[in-house]
């Protein structure tokens, strides 16, 4: 049987216009601005990823709309637009790119009410990954990020026999010098892993709850790994192969290495649990009628 596909009427269209004339010109802003940096860099994919997840959502939503819910949808609504003029007043992205999700949520509550919210949860909070952390959490997170690193890399090196030393967060093999810098603390990549790694765990579906808490709560501490790795990757090229390798392509590389080892050790994760959380099989019940 052929399924008719849902038309969007009138307002839910105008709810559509609306948010690109607000959001577009700060989605081009941040294409000149923010997202030329490396540690935003990924904000074009994570837009790209929450349209696709709402197109494909498109159907669920207004089929699943209920009666609307004014009083809290016109609450969220005016929230995102107080924040989006302040934060394109005071020229604060995260605060703009916050404004989303309420102007998002207020807007499905005023036309589809709980149901289409409901419906559409996992996209809303996918925009969640748009938003850019503020400076300041970015400085506070960052500096024992690096710290631990280098203490981890370290002693990695050292226990395999290396010459290898530290002072802070410089690190000193045979007679070579590398720092750890704010690239290397790992945040970046923690960023991405959590988006992937949200998108992974929507799109499997596992039925039971402590499989999804669990791969929710690996993603930072994988990512945190999987930089350990990295880093030590560009230490040991430096060493062998001297600064050239260790800063020319080979380091461009290791963060191909770094997403690498954390999706495996994501998938490899979810494959385990799995297999050790798997519902027990009901016992085989004879169904067939006994003679009395």
């Amino acid at each position: 049987m052929a399924v008719t596909p849902v038309r969007l009427s009138g307002p839910w269209l105008l709810l559509l216009v609306g948010f690109a004339v607000m959001y577009v010109p700060l989605y081009w802003v941040a294409s000149q601005d923010l997202w030329q940096t490396d540690e935003l860099g990924h904000g074009p994919i994570i837009l790209g990823l929450t349209g696709w997840l709402f197109w494909q959502a498109r159907e669920q939503i207004v089929t699943a709309a209920t009666l609307p819910v004014p009083a809290l949808g016109w609450l969220l609504f005016a929230s995102g637009l107080l924040l989006y003029g302040l934060g394109r007043v005071f020229i604060v992205a995260s605060v703009a790119f916050a404004s989303q999700i309420f102007v998002v949520g207020g807007g499905l509550l005023l036309l589809g009410g709980a149901g289409a919210l409901r419906a559409a949860r996992f996209p809303v909070l996918y925009i969640l990954f748009m938003i850019p952390m503020p400076a300041s959490v970015v400085d506070a997170v960052t500096g024992p990020l690096k710290g631990w690193i280098s203490v981890i890399v370290v002693d990695l090196l050292y226990a395999m026999g290396y010459p290898v030393a530290r002072a802070g967060v410089m690190i000193s093999i045979g007679p070579y010098q590398l720092l750890v810098a704010d690239a290397c603390s790992g945040l970046n990549s923690m960023f991405s892993l959590a988006a992937i790694g949200a998108l992974f765990i929507y799109f499997k579906g596992r039925d039971r709850l402590a499989h999804n808490v669990i791969m929710i709560a690996s993603i930072l501490p994988i990512a945190f790994a999987a930089n350990i790795i990295r880093v030590v990757t560009l230490v040991l090229i430096t060493y062998h192969g001297g600064d050239e390798a260790g800063q020319g392509f080979l380091h461009g590389a290791a963060g191909i290495v770094l997403m690498a080892a954390a999706l495996t050790i994501l998938f490899a994760l979810d494959g385990l649990l799995s297999t050790t959380l798997r519902k027990p099989t009901p016992p085989h019940t004879d169904t067939r009628a006994t003679n009395i």
